[in-house]
């Protein structure tokens, strides 16, 4: 399979994009002024506790308040082989008032806070260091026996507590028992000083940030698969490199800055792709479609034929399209990274072996998906259950918002997205030999275009020689506007045209 990176960094944001053989399989987007939070550790302080529920509150400096499980036990390692020792593990007895560590593991959504643990991990190139936690485990990808052993065997050899574990990733059958060690040392040395400064920290405070969103891909996902990293931004283009000459384990010849006057994302296809992500419907290659339906508690997918009449008969028919939704649906949920709770109304077939085969189909394209999946048996109404781990934001959280002229009951796109295609409209211009551009907008799209200084990077750099007016109307959606290049010594413009910085 064929897998090409594209990062690039504008308007406040940092994107992240994976292409499989020519299809949109993974986007991400993130803030640059907070990011992801998940993997965060705060300096929390317990503010309610439900005895009912035997959970607490902790306040942590966020928006929301965070929920903490007083019953946890251990963080999820479900998706790793090993033995958590239960005797080391102490339940929580917290009170109102009580002041401690604790590390964000699911993000906020909708009106609920992010959830935290007490088990701290700290996450490395080829192990995971938990420093509270009595567990020894190591990736379910790493096959040879062999190996399994001796890996295991040498990070025990670092454990200097009982009360301390290692996770061993996938990566680390790459390493040297030297760097394995190293990075261990580096890891606790790490809490260490997180501890020391905890101690004089006050409430609120992030003791600990996770790698940027590039940085932790290139950390998680790269593989002998990758055939190029293509980088958009020149600071991040840097950093990149460094971070590969670091590694060694991929050719630096793979990343590749990408030069060209026009938006990378646009150049190369990905805009369009991204539009079509956020909508509910999707094309199967054989004429069938999807129907995505997102709700609070679950999120429902409708397979339906379309246009695709088949050749011999109605359960051939239905079983083609039903297999072909089954491969679709995995990229989709991985895609739109997509948590919880999954139902699959798929056409109703008679066949038990075709019931079966489209089951194991599904759990088969799920199984590619870094995000642990549970696929149960199709029912007798031919729907089919899976639960697929929440990870980070829904990417689609970042790119469409609730419509406000239907009172939240639709959606339209958010704010980056016409951001992402103004700056894309006005590199066309520049590209295509013009000094100016004249931009007409919704009033308050160009209103946070000035206020929060979303084209400011470019404004002092690649644009510094040009010129772009923008022109407010309040008439407009405020997805709708208008771009045009000029090469005019003298513009006519209306009085309310701003020039942008």
């Amino acid at each position: 399979m064929k897998k090409e990176w594209f990062f690039d960094r504008f308007c406040g944001r940092q994107f992240a994009a994976l292409v499989e053989d020519g299809k949109l399989a993974e986007f991400s987007v993130e803030r640059e002024d907070y990011g992801n939070i998940v993997g965060n550790i705060y300096k929390g302080k317990v503010v309610n506790v439900l005895s009912g529920m035997n959970a607490a509150f902790i306040a942590c400096g966020l928006h929301k308040n965070c929920y903490l499980s007083m019953e946890e036990t251990y963080t999820d390692y479900t998706k790793y082989d090993g033995t958590l020792v239960e005797t080391n593990v102490k339940p929580l007895k917290l009170k109102v008032g009580d002041e401690i560590l604790v590390q964000v593991t699911k993000p906020p959504r909708g009106n609920k806070g992010a959830k935290v643990t007490t088990h701290l991990s700290l996450v490395g190139k080829h192990i995971i260091y938990l420093p509270t936690t009595d567990f020894l485990g190591i990736s379910r990808k790493i096959t040879d026996e062999k190996q399994r052993e001796k890996l295991l065997k040498n990070v025990e050899k670092m454990r200097t507590s009982v009360n301390e574990g290692f996770i061993v990733r996938t990566q680390a059958p790459l390493a040297t028992q030297k760097q394995l060690k190293t990075e261990a040392d580096y890891l606790k040395k790490l809490y260490a000083q997180l501890c020391n400064e905890a101690e004089k920290a006050v409430v609120g405070d992030v003791l600990y940030e996770d790698e940027e969103l590039p940085v932790r891909i290139m950390r998680d996902s790269f593989g002998d698969e990758l055939v190029a990293i293509r980088v958009g931004d020149e600071e991040l283009y840097q950093k990149l490199r460094a971070l590969i000459r670091l590694r060694g384990d991929v050719p630096e010849k793979k990343l590749i800055k990408y030069d060209g006057e026009r938006s990378m994302l646009k150049e190369y296809g990905i805009t369009p792709l991204v539009y079509e992500a956020t909508r509910p419907t999707v094309s199967l290659e054989n004429g069938g479609y999807l129907v995505i339906d997102p709700t609070e508690a679950l999120t429902v997918i409708d397979v339906n034929t379309g246009s695709y009449v088949g050749e011999t008969s109605l359960e051939e028919t239905v079983f083609a399209v039903n297999l072909e939704a089954a491969k679709e649906i995995a990229r989709q949920v991985r895609l739109r990274n997509i948590g919880g709770i999954v139902v699959v109304d798929f056409i109703d077939m008679t066949d038990e072996a075709h019931k079966e085969a489209i089951t194991e189909a599904l759990r088969n394209a799920l199984a590619q998906d870094k995000a642990k999946c549970n696929v149960l048996p199709m029912s007798e109404l031919c729907l089919t259950q899976f639960t697929r781990k929440r990870v980070g934001n829904e990417a689609m959280s970042f790119l469409i918002k609730p419509c406000a002229h239907c009172g939240g009951m639709g959606e339209v796109h958010e704010d980056i997205f016409t951001f992402m295609q103004i700056r894309a409209a006005i590199l066309d211009c520049f590209a295509d030999g013009y000094s100016a551009t004249v931009v007409d907008l919704h009033e308050g799209i160009m209103h946070k275009i000035l206020s929060e200084g979303v084209f400011s990077i470019e404004a002092k750099n690649r644009w510094k020689d040009k010129r772009v007016y923008l022109i407010p109307h309040k008439t407009y959606r405020e997805e709708f506007f208008t771009v045009r290049g000029d090469n005019s010594n003298v513009l006519h413009l209306p009085d309310k045209a701003q020039i942008l910085y």
